[in-house]
């Protein structure tokens, strides 16, 4: 099975890796890949943008869309940023918490980290940094990147 995604290209799932896919647990609780796969359907979500570590869930994900007879979303995997040590920057690791009074200059980072254009000098605030995103936002800049190391 594989998936055509828009920034990774053509990703390939080995089945002896993604076997069954679980859809209700052992305490009767319907799994999350069948609650996501149902709800997306049924509220006509088309596009599903996540971060790279969540790939070998499309796998399951897609094995389910196609056994429920629906059409699958497109999908674009972001690279996911890291600690210099190559582990994944997560509050759950007690990274380092966002600086609201530096929101912009973060944002700008990120857009550096994104491979994206540069946003003009002139832009200072977030707020108009992410109104001016959406028009320059190209995911080939970061073509088959998943990972992506903060500066140390």
């Amino acid at each position: 099975m594989s998936v055509v995604d828009r920034s990774l290209g053509e990703v390939s799932f080995q089945p002896q890796k993604h076997r069954d896919v679980i859809v209700r647990r052992r305490d009767g609780t319907h799994a999350y890949h069948l609650a996501t796969v149902i709800d997306d359907a049924d509220l006509g979500v088309t596009d599903v943008v996540r971060g790279a570590d969540l790939l070998p869930s499309t796998a399951w994900q897609l094995a389910l869309h196609q056994a429920l007879g629906l059409s699958p979303p497109r999908y674009l995997h972001l690279p996911v940023v890291t600690e210099p040590d190559g582990s994944k920057l997560a509050k759950s690791r007690r990274s380092a918490p966002l600086d609201h009074d530096g929101t912009a200059a973060q944002l700008r980072q990120v857009f550096r980290w994104l491979k994206q254009e540069t946003p003009p000098p002139e832009l200072k605030s977030a707020e108009d940094l992410l109104a001016w995103m959406p028009k320059k936002w190209d995911p080939a800049r970061f073509a088959g990147s998943e990972y992506v190391t903060v500066d140390a």
